[in-house]
């Protein structure tokens, strides 16, 4: 069975994930992409001989041709098409994060149960095979009790200074933590409940100008008392970093890894290799995997995860520790969540 997906959005994610539906997964047809850019819906529709094309993605909800969507529209306009969509019968895949505001969050998962379709939030690290496998590895009692969380995120270059905006991305600690956050619930299996963050502008000086900030170490306590520390950064000059470690009371996990390909080059001036470039070289399996997934759930008749409410409960820890970074102090969870 086939299922007839409509893309909304085609800017950098949307191409990514054009590509993977058109090339990677079997179990899809791109059959409609909405985006208000002509250029770039032309583009994109062209290079992956999308049948249907428009440039409001409303009209696209109105195809009867289109049985779900992947949303990749700007990170603000989520929810929005969110609620559209379940308002229209579709069932959705949509990239992260659900919103910058949890209300926004709120209205979102209200629309969705009221119209009894699916969601699926694109948090592809839970896709990941060396993820995955962690994570079969805790749930084994392999590790003991998971006690300690540590994360590294750090890419390559910088963000362009008008996505960087906090109304836009929601900044470094919104936008690249989000994944972090939602790792550390999966993996420790317990709510954050306060966070502490440092940061600072150290090697982008105009990411000050738009509010933002390149480096930023945030540290966590878990509900189950269990603590936590997350690196991110927009400068690691060397490639894509993401690694991270979950120390238990019987042994550790080591997720991810540094060298993309299997070679050492051996001289005398030393020992070298690669780096991962980024992040389609990193997660493309995930990128494909968590479609797939989703497909399923379609075909299948069973409830997706991530869930619009794992999606809510990253966007409170983010929103929690861009706080604490602007007031420079510990800040709890139900201080921002009521």
């Amino acid at each position: 069975m086939s299922i007839r997906i409509g893309l909304i959005g085609a800017g950098r994610m949307g191409k990514v994930y054009a590509s993977t539906l058109a090339y990677t997964i079997s179990e899809v047809d791109l059959v409609a992409v909405a985006d208000p850019d002509e250029a770039t819906l032309n583009e994109v529709a062209g290079r992956y001989n999308i049948p249907h094309r428009y440039k409001d993605y409303r009209a696209l909800l109105d195809s009867k041709e289109v049985e779900a969507v992947v949303v990749t529209s700007p990170t603000g306009t989520h929810a929005e098409v969110i609620m559209s969509a379940a308002a229209a019968g579709k069932n959705i895949f949509s990239e992260k994060p659900l919103s910058q505001s949890l209300e926004a969050c709120d209205q979102a998962i209200a629309a969705v149960k009221r119209a009894g379709v699916k969601l699926q939030m694109g948090f592809m690290r839970r896709f990941d095979p060396p993820y995955v496998a962690a994570k079969q590895k805790i749930l084994e009692g392999v590790i003991g009790k998971p006690v300690m969380f540590k994360a590294t995120s750090r890419d390559p270059k910088r963000t362009s200074l008008e996505f960087a905006k906090r109304e836009n991305s929601g900044g470094l600690i919104v936008d690249m933590g989000v994944h972090d956050f939602d790792l550390a619930r999966w993996l420790m299996e317990s709510e954050v409940t306060r966070v502490y963050s440092e940061g600072a502008c150290l090697a982008f000086p105009e990411l000050k100008d738009v509010g933002d900030i390149d480096n930023t170490v945030i540290n966590l306590r878990f509900a189950n008392d269990a603590i936590g520390n997350i690196d991110m950064s927009r400068n690691a000059v060397y490639g894509y970093d993401i690694r991270t470690e979950v120390l238990g009371t019987e042994g550790s996990l080591w997720i991810g890894y540094l060298q993309q390909t299997a070679t050492l080059v051996l001289t005398r001036a030393g020992v070298t290799h690669d780096t991962v470039p980024y992040f389609m070289e990193r997660f493309g399996i995930a990128y494909a995997e968590e479609i797939r997934a989703f497909v399923r759930h379609i075909v299948e008749g069973t409830e997706p995860t991530p869930t619009g409410e794992d999606a809510r409960a990253a966007t409170a820890v983010g929103i929690a520790a861009t706080l604490s970074l602007d007031e420079q102090r510990p800040v709890l969870i139900s201080e921002i969540d009521r």
